[in-house]
C-alpha cells in the first residue's frame, strides 16, 4: 500500500487516543427498554445472550415508547439511539417522518417465521412486532359465576359489583374499552356507545381503578370476579396466591404492538440488524412469554402448557388479535379521556 494511502486510511480509522472508531461502531449499541420486570426479561432474553453471540455492547436507556419517540424527535439531526422500543404505535409515525430505516426481510433471517401482521411494515420503516401485550378477559377461575367468552360477557349483570373497569388514561383501559364500545356497535368515530355501556355497568355497581396494581388490590381484598386487561396482568395475579385465568373474548382480542425498529442515520446498522434477529427469535420471544407473559409473534416459538394458556399463542389464536389504528387513538385521546372522566363522575 502506498504510503499516502496508507496514511489516509490510518486517519479515518483512528480517533483521539489511538481507539478505532469503525471497530468502537460496530461493537456498541444503544437501545432504550422500559424498565423494571420488562427490562430485566429483555436483558435475560434478548441483550445478553447478543453480546455472547457477537461480542457486542449494548448501552441501555431506560425510556417508555412517548419519551423515547420525544427523544428520538429531538436528536433527528444526529440521533443516539441505535435501536429503539416502542408499545404504542410511535413507529408509524417516527416511520413517516424518516426517523427510522426500511428494513430489508433478506437481513432479517428470523423475518421469514414471524405472522404476517409482525412485519406488515418494514419495508416502511415500522420494525417488526417481537411481542404482544394481548387484552381480554382476566376471570377469577373459582368464584366467578362463569367462565366469560366474550366481550358482551362484560355486561352480564351477574357480574355486578365484581366487575373491575380500568381508567383510559391506562394505554390496557384505552384497548379494553375501544373493544368494549366496539361490540355495542361503536368504533373509533364514535364511542358514545362504549361510555353508554360503562355508564351501565357503573349503576350496576362496578368500580373503576387507574392502575394496574388496583386490579390486584380489588381481586384480593374485593373478590373481583371479572376485568377487562392485559394477558400478563393473569400471570401477575397467579403469582401473587390468587386464582386469575385469561380468555380471548370470541369478538377479537386488542393488541398492543411492541416493536423493535432500526434508527435512521446511524453508522452501525449492520449490528443493529443482528440484534433486531434476535429480538425476533423464537428462543428470544419464547423467553419473553414464559417470563412475563408476552404473545410471541414468531410462528415457531414453543411455549410450556402454562405460557401458552396465558396468551394468544398460535396460527389461530393470534388471527383473533386486532389493532387499533394507533394514529387515530392518539389523535383523539384527550378528548376521549375527557368524555370518559365526565361519564364515570356522573
Amino acid at each position: 500500500m502506498k504510503p499516502l494511502l496508507k496514511a489516509i486510511l490510518l486517519s479515518v480509522l483512528l480517533v483521539e487516543g489511538g481507539a478505532p472508531i469503525a471497530l468502537a461502531q460496530d461493537k456498541t449499541l444503544t437501545i432504550n427498554s422500559f424498565g423494571g420486570a420488562y427490562e430485566e426479561a429483555h436483558r435475560k432474553c434478548v441483550i445478553t445472550p447478543f453480546e455472547k453471540d457477537t461480542g457486542a455492547t449494548v448501552k441501555i436507556v431506560t425510556a417508555y415508547s412517548a419519551d423515547a419517540f420525544a427523544q428520538l424527535r429531538a436528536q433527528k439531526t444526529a440521533p443516539q439511539y441505535d435501536v429503539i422500543h416502542f408499545s404504542g404505535g410511535q413507529e408509524i409515525v417516527a416511520a413517516k417522518e424518516g426517523l427510522l430505516s426500511p428494513i430489508d426481510a433478506t437481513k432479517l433471517p428470523n423475518a421469514a417465521d414471524l405472522y404476517d401482521f409482525a412485519k406488515a411494515n418494514i419495508t416502511k420503516g415500522e420494525g417488526p412486532a417481537y411481542s404482544i401485550a394481548a387484552i381480554g378477559l382476566l376471570y377469577n377461575s373459582q368464584k366467578s359465576p362463569k367462565v366469560p367468552a366474550n366481550w358482551k360477557d362484560v355486561l352480564d349483570p351477574a357480574f355486578g359489583d365484581h366487575l373491575v373497569l380500568t381508567d383510559i388514561s391506562n394505554g390496557y383501559g384505552m384497548l379494553a374499552f375501544l373493544m368494549l364500545n366496539q361490540v355495542q356497535g361503536g368504533d373509533l368515530n364514535n364511542i358514545q356507545p362504549g361510555l353508554d355501556a360503562v355508564k351501565r355497568l357503573l349503576a350496576n355497581g362496578a368500580v373503576v381503578v387507574s392502575k394496574s396494581p388496583e386490579i390486584q388490590q380489588q381481586f384480593t381484598q374485593n373478590e373481583a370476579w371479572l376485568a377487562p386487561y392485559a394477558s400478563d396482568y393473569a400471570y401477575t395475579l397467579r403469582k401473587a396466591g390468587l386464582p386469575a385465568k385469561f380468555v380471548q373474548g370470541a369478538e377479537g382480542t386488542p393488541a398492543s404492538y411492541i416493536t423493535v425498529n432500526l434508527v435512521a442515520g446511524r453508522p452501525n446498522q449492520d449490528l443493529a440488524l443482528k440484534f433486531i434477529d434476535k429480538s425476533i427469535s423464537a428462543d428470544a420471544q419464547a423467553c419473553f412469554a414464559e417470563a412475563l407473559r408476552y404473545t410471541p409473534t414468531n410462528s415457531k416459538t414453543k411455549l410450556s402448557d402454562e405460557a401458552a394458556a396465558d396468551v394468544a399463542y398460535g396460527a389461530n389464536a393470534v388471527k383473533g388479535l386486532l389493532r387499533f389504528d394507533p394514529i387515530t387513538v392518539e389523535a383523539n385521546r384527550a378528548a376521549w379521556v375527557k368524555a370518559w372522566s365526565q361519564t364515570i363522575a356522573k
